[in-house]
């Protein structure tokens, strides 16, 4: 060890085995190299390893020099005492303050004052940096004594040999002079001369000749190089022989090693170079735990490197062979590591931006969510910008965006429809009528029966708007509700718990959103709540678009364009440029003011189609109140309030529409077909009681909204309806009532035309059934003759009985329980046109048979040949058979057109049939008032005629006869004994026994004429009797 440091101190380098030659030993070789460098062309470094046997040697001696002026001191020692006297070791004192002068040669020798390369500077800033002001002078003191002292010796010693000192100068000027001037002619003077000969002699030599040519090539000057210039070109084309000859051998050794030297660098720090290849495979096959995993290491391996490189600066040493292999391979690896980590940052930046589905997928670790393993990649691989922000900030945009523009094409969609309706051709009343035939036993409750397809495709393409857009479940609110929750969660960080902090905990700083992310998050969360409702609510506002250019634009296919496969109409809606529905021509229809209303649409449909869209928008508010930047005190709360309430007004404003609209055309329900059940009614009635009260169902989902559904502990935003809408649902409910039945007189009056044969055509099997003489010309109960106006009456008239009993107040019970009120003014209003109407149609049915009879009444009591040609009449006369034979009639055309019901005891009588013969009772007691106070006296036969004719009428028609009636009768015997004297009364009175018996014989006669009008009784058998 001390060999290696003397050869080291010997030639000025620091190590005793250095790789390379000191540069700054080689200043003084420039010159040199640089005609070698022109000599040969081989690499500089080869040909500078034997550069230095072209030296000259004077280039040598002042090499020499200059290392012994540079740091390689030879005589310099290794330790002396301070100069100032402060120590006995300088070295004591530099290695004490931490200066590392024992392995660098040329720093210490900058301390030694016996060096040449002594620096005074550098020597009192580090060695004496703490001294004072006073010590530094008493070190002066003690340096100028030192110095003396060391004068005062060195003045003896030169004192003592100044006579040698003074030969050896002269010598060695001699020789130099003479070196110098080598082969050039000069004139000396002569003692010079003598001298030299003189030296020359006593060598035993002879004196040399005159300078030559050559012998000024070995001259000591500039010229001559120094001596050396007669050999340095033999020397220099020696050189290049020799690289020719040694150097592709020596090389490629050179390389060999070289290349050993690599192989086993790249042996010890494999796993380094593999980080690349690892993370590029890793990135192919999306592993993202590997991915990680090697930047992590490649990360760590970066700042061990670089650590190095810091710990060498502040150490103020150079690297190690070692240390600089480690930090170039780790520089080459990070470099590739970073270039390929951000591409992978790049793709993951343009995945996150469109990931807003909330998808999730199986992982080892479980389900996980797409965009939160995004963001968790980007925040482990450390980034600037804040991922969670900018997929909120990019999740949000597209959603706005999405909403737009599905809002907008949507509105447009609904008005072509809209526009190519209105420009059809208008149902008629009989097309209309028959979706209004829905009868639950019939299964027409079905949606694809409630109106032409036409319209039914306008009420879907518009209850599609309203689910894609409000829908929680497969809706663009569901989305919105989802996407809020998600920020929720990254706001009061419970979602950031599942993220990684990244290398270090350097993206830590992305677990938090500020207070001002925060706010704008609520402020667009209410934006978006605020744009769905001005949506919904200007579709039933706003009256129809007029420009439809919108969709003149297709929607691009791609799979992220916002409203991709959202439209309401989808695929099968096909627009032709050249045939686009112009705007739709004002005719002051209703619902020509109305974007939501189908043209032509029926109440059914529309009841059905409203209740449902009231009960999305209703969900829909409710779940939007539900946010909790709305129930904080937004004003959207109120507007939410304000988009049900306005959604409901307008639904019943275009239901009653078409409900009273309906209600005109209910009369064309009546086909004169018999009630599958009531077989005493027609089909009508029922019709018309499902037809109300599906609509009364739908009018009070529509008022109500009972199935919108609302979050459990939300403020609900469908109020109750208010007393406005209730009255005007009230008010429609009577007026169709009222139209309904209005359209039963009229369809009962009105005779039927002869176009309308085939819609009177029977379609129901004659059964004969047992007919009572005259009565084989009427049609059996089965069968329909709608062209009698008698049967139309009839029927007409059981129909009105049915809803008087039955079908109104049912109908008036279901409104008060459906809407929670009373009927009681509305109810009294029903019955009371009910009554009128019934009135109206039977004084309508009895009018014609109440005359006809009157006039029998009249004709046959005014005839000459009324009175009896004997004393004692033994027959009533013809106009009470002709009277009785009509009543038969009618009894006929009642019973066979309305037929007792199968649930009614049949000993009972029809209510209508027992109504009509009473009336007609009553009015033949009226017509035989009136013709016997036509006649002014009457004897005593014809005072028995007319006794026989009345008695015979009231007895036969006894359960008919009402106290008005019996009243009228009394009041005839009353006439009848006005118009007669006393002996005719007397001898009536011996004769009525007489007459009981006449009449009794004529009942008997004809009982069976008039068996229809005996009253059976449930213990069997028949009773008759005056």
């Amino acid at each position: 060890m001390t060999e290696d440091r003397d050869v080291a101190n010997h030639y000025g380098i620091r190590n005793a085995f250095p790789e390379t030659w000191p540069e700054e030993l080689d200043e003084s070789d420039t010159e040199i190299e640089e005609y070698s460098a022109t000599a040969t062309v081989k690499p500089k470094r080869r040909s500078a390893r034997y550069s230095a046997l072209g030296r000259s040697g004077s280039k040598g001696l002042a090499a020499g020099s200059y290392r012994a002026g540079g740091g390689g001191d030879n005589v310099a020692m290794k330790d002396e005492a301070d100069p100032l006297g402060s120590s006995d070791s300088v070295m004591y004192i530099l290695k004490k303050r931490g200066i590392p002068v024992e392995d660098d040669m040329r720093l210490r020798n900058r301390f030694l004052l016996s060096s040449t390369s002594f620096s005074p500077a550098l020597f009192l800033s580090q060695a004496h940096q703490d001294a004072s002001a006073e010590d530094l002078l008493e070190g002066l003191r003690f340096l100028s004594r030192s110095i003396d002292q060391k004068s005062a010796s060195l003045k003896v010693l030169v004192e003592a040999n100044f006579e040698r000192f003074v030969r050896a100068k002269a010598t060695i000027d001699s020789v130099y002079t003479e070196m110098r001037n080598q082969g050039a002619p000069k004139s000396r003077p002569q003692s010079h001369r003598a001298s030299g000969q003189y030296r020359y002699s006593l060598a035993g030599a002879a004196p040399p000749q005159q300078a030559t040519g050559s012998a000024k090539k070995t001259a000591l000057t500039k010229e001559s190089e120094y001596g050396v210039k007669g050999i340095r070109n033999p020397l220099v084309e020696a050189s290049v022989k020799a690289e020719e000859l040694w150097g592709p051998a020596l090389s490629g050794r050179d390389r060999e090693q070289s290349l050993y030297t690599v192989v086993n660098h790249v042996e010890r720090n494999r796993s380094v170079f593999e980080i690349g290849g690892n993370i590029s495979k890793a990135i192919k096959q999306q592993d993202f735990d590997k991915i990680f995993e090697d930047y992590r290491r490649a990360k760590t391996l970066t700042n061990e490197a670089r650590s190095i490189a810091d710990r060498a600066a502040t150490e103020r040493r150079q690297l190690t062979d070692a240390e600089s292999q480690t930090i170039l391979g780790t520089g080459r690896m990070w470099s590739d590591v970073e270039h390929q980590v951000e591409a992978f940052k790049r793709d993951l930046w343009h995945r996150l931006s469109n990931v807003h589905t909330f998808s999730r997928h199986i992982t080892p670790a479980g389900p996980v969510e797409e965009h939160m393993e995004l963001i968790g990649a980007l925040l482990e691989l450390g980034v600037e910008d804040n991922p969670v922000w900018v997929w909120l900030l990019s999740s949000y945009d597209l959603l706005k965006t999405k909403i737009t523009a599905f809002c907008e094409r949507s509105k447009v969609e609904i008005e072509i429809l809209r526009r190519r309706l209105s420009a059809g051709d208008k149902p008629t009343s009989q097309a209309m009528t028959a979706f209004l035939r829905v009868s639950s036993r019939d299964g027409a409750d079905s949606k694809e029966r409630l109106d032409i397809d036409q319209i039914i495709e306008l009420w879907e393409c518009i209850q599609t708007f309203l689910t894609k857009l409000l829908s929680i479940q497969t809706g663009l609110l569901g989305e919105v509700i989802e996407f809020w929750e998600t920020a929720q969660s990254f706001m009061n960080g419970s979602k950031q718990k599942m993220l990684p902090a990244g290398f270090e905990g350097e993206s830590r700083k992305h677990h938090h959103l500020s207070s001002e992310g925060v706010r704008q998050l609520q402020e667009g969360i209410i934006g978006i709540v605020d744009l769905i409702r001005e949506n919904v609510l200007s579709l039933f506002t706003e009256p129809p678009i007029e420009d439809i250019s919108l969709l003149f634009s297709p929607i691009p296919p791609s799979p992220g364009t916002p409203v991709s496969h959202i439209t309401p109409t989808e695929s099968r809606f096909k627009l032709d440029p050249k045939n686009i529905p112009p705007p739709s021509p004002k005719r002051g229809e209703a619902w020509e003011e109305f974007a939501f209303w189908p043209p032509h649409s029926n109440s059914l449909s529309g009841v059905h189609y409203l209740s449902q869209f009231l009960i999305l928008i209703g969900t829909a508010a409710s779940e939007m109140a539900a946010l909790s930047p709305i129930t904080a005190g937004s004003s959207s709360y109120d507007h939410l309030k304000n988009l049900v309430s306005i959604a409901r007004e307008r639904s019943v404003r275009v239901a009653c529409a078409t409900w009273n609209k309906d209600a005109e055309n209910c009369k064309l329900l009546e086909d004169w077909t018999r009630d599958p059940e009531r077989r005493e009614l027609t089909k009508m009635p029922g019709l018309f009681v499902v037809f109300e009260s599906a609509v009364l169902a739908g009018m009070q989902k529509i008022l109500y909204i009972s199935e919108a559904m609302s979050k459990a502990g939300s403020v609900d935003v469908v109020t109750p309806p208010p007393a406005k809408l209730l009255q005007m649902v009230r008010s429609q409910f009577v007026t169709s009532v009222y139209k309904a039945l209005s359209g039963l007189v009229e369809n009962a009056e009105r005779p039927v035309k002869s176009n309308e044969e085939d819609r009177w055509v029977l379609t129901e099997s004659i059964v004969p059934t047992k007919s009572i003489d005259s009565a084989s010309i009427m049609p059996t109960s089965e069968g329909i003759d709608a062209k009698n106006r008698n049967i139309r009456m009839l029927l007409t008239l059981s129909n009105l009985k049915a809803f008087q009993t039955d079908f109104v107040p049912q109908l008036v019970s279901n409104f008060e329980t459906a809407f929670s009120v009373k009927l009681t003014d509305e109810a009294k209003t029903i019955r009371d046109v009910l009554g009128q109407i019934d009135d109206r149609l039977f004084q309508s049915y009895t009018k014609p048979t109440s005359v006809a009879l009157d006039a029998t009444i009249q004709n046959g009591i005014k005839s000459p040949d009324w009175v009896p040609s004997t004393n004692r009449p033994e027959q009533v006369r013809p106009y009470v058979y002709s009277t009785m034979l009509a009543l038969v009639l009618v009894h006929t055309e009642i019973s066979t057109t309305i037929p007792i019901s199968s649930t009614t005891p049949s000993p009972v009588a029809h209510p209508l049939l027992t109504s009509v013969l009473t009336h007609l009772v009553t009015k033949i007691s009226t017509s035989l008032l009136t013709a016997f106070q036509s006649r002014p006296k009457y004897t005593l036969p014809a005072l028995m005629q007319a006794t026989l004719d009345t008695e015979f009428i009231a007895q036969t028609m006894s359960q008919y006869v009402t106290e008005e009636a019996s009243s009228i009768q009394s009041q005839i015997y009353l006439e009848l004994d006005r118009r007669t004297n006393n002996e005719a009364r007397t001898k009536l009175q011996a004769e009525l026994g007489e007459m009981r018996g006449i009449l009794k014989r004529l009942r008997e006669r004809t009982k069976g004429e008039f068996a229809c009008f005996r009253k059976v009784r449930p213990s069997a058998g028949t009773k008759g009797g005056m």
